[in-house]
């Protein structure tokens, strides 16, 4: 026998119970969909947060979310250019990637990167499977500038891979690499590859895990974070130069991800703490979200995966 007092030292609180009520009726409108989440900055650099947010991700997937998760890694490549004494250099943000170049992105982000996101995760259990653009040749692209050398645009997602995976119940982890037609690779922007897989399989939300909490109007003044804008208003900020340059790919692969129909898109902090979850589960949410439309705002039915559509039968 044990008493209460020994095993419960504090009272357990009601806040927990609060925020499991608040999150039902979030986990209903999700369970089913896919989720594609752009995953970079400081939360993939950091050991304990990379554990933390694939530990959330896995969370994800057991409450019934398909998650598709798309990586870079511009400072591991930095890191191995520098190493092998390969020049590094960028053009309007965009590195330059010669053949030799081609071949380190190829090794970081494959064979280091990518590998040990999958590693992380499947501490869980063996859900994670390490993708590339040239598996079943997923992303296809062609070359964005001869100044630029092996950097590609993306021309197509062919979907089917990924879609096999996520009906076997695995978690893509897609490494930003593209298949020529010319037969090489190509160094893709993770950025635009994240959006453009989003629109192609037609996923429910895009996610960009960043290392500030949101899109700022004015990023010198913390009280301009944007909870809430539309795809007209997010072009505007592109076409104002007001979004920082950093944010400018996120902000293009969020507007074509909602015109292709992707219904939410999500800047938050990587950095913080449960961010997906919080973003995901709760009323309020922690960063930016875009919508199609100033109507989307304030509307966030969807149509319900088949577990959760159950669940409303009885109100019909």
């Amino acid at each position: 026998m044990k008493y209460a007092k020994d095993t419960r030292p504090q009272e357990v609180s009601d806040e927990t119970a609060k925020v499991l009520v608040e999150a039902f009726p979030w986990l209903k409108n999700i369970t089913g969909k896919t989720v594609v989440i752009k995953y970079g900055g400081s939360a993939m650099e950091d050991k304990a947060l990379k554990a933390a947010v694939m530990g959330d991700i896995v969370l994800l997937k057991i409450m019934g979310v398909n998650p598709i998760i798309v990586h870079g890694g511009g400072k591991a490549i930095t890191e191995a250019m520098e190493r092998f004494g390969v020049p590094v250099e960028f053009k309007d943000g965009l590195r330059v990637t010669s053949p030799e170049a081609m071949e380190l992105v190829k090794m970081v982000l494959m064979g280091k990167v990518n590998q040990e996101l999958v590693e992380t995760m499947n501490v869980h259990g063996n859900l994670a499977v390490g993708v590339s653009g040239s598996d079943a040749g997923t992303i296809i692209a062609d070359q964005l500038s001869p100044d630029l050398g092996r950097v590609g645009i993306v021309s197509r997602i062919n979907t089917p891979y990924l879609e096999d995976l996520i009906a076997d119940d695995y978690i893509p982890v897609v490494a930003s690499l593209a298949m020529g037609e010319d037969g090489g690779y190509f160094n893709v922007n993770a950025d635009l590859v994240a959006g453009e897989i989003a629109a192609a399989i037609g996923a429910h939300k895009i996610i960009f895990l960043t290392d500030v909490d949101g899109l700022y109007e004015d990023f010198s003044d913390k009280d301009t974070l944007i909870s809430n804008l539309t795809l007209f208003e997010a072009q505007k900020m592109i076409d104002d130069e007001t979004a920082s340059k950093g944010m400018i790919p996120k902000l293009q692969s969020c507007i074509a991800a909602l015109a292709a129909g992707v219904f939410r898109a999500h800047i938050i902090n990587g950095t913080r703490p449960h961010a997906l979850l919080l973003e995901l589960m709760t009323d309020t949410g922690v960063g930016t979200t875009l919508h199609s439309t100033e109507e989307a705002c304030t509307f966030d039915a969807h149509p319900l995966g088949n577990f959760a559509s159950k669940l409303t039968e009885n109100r019909q």
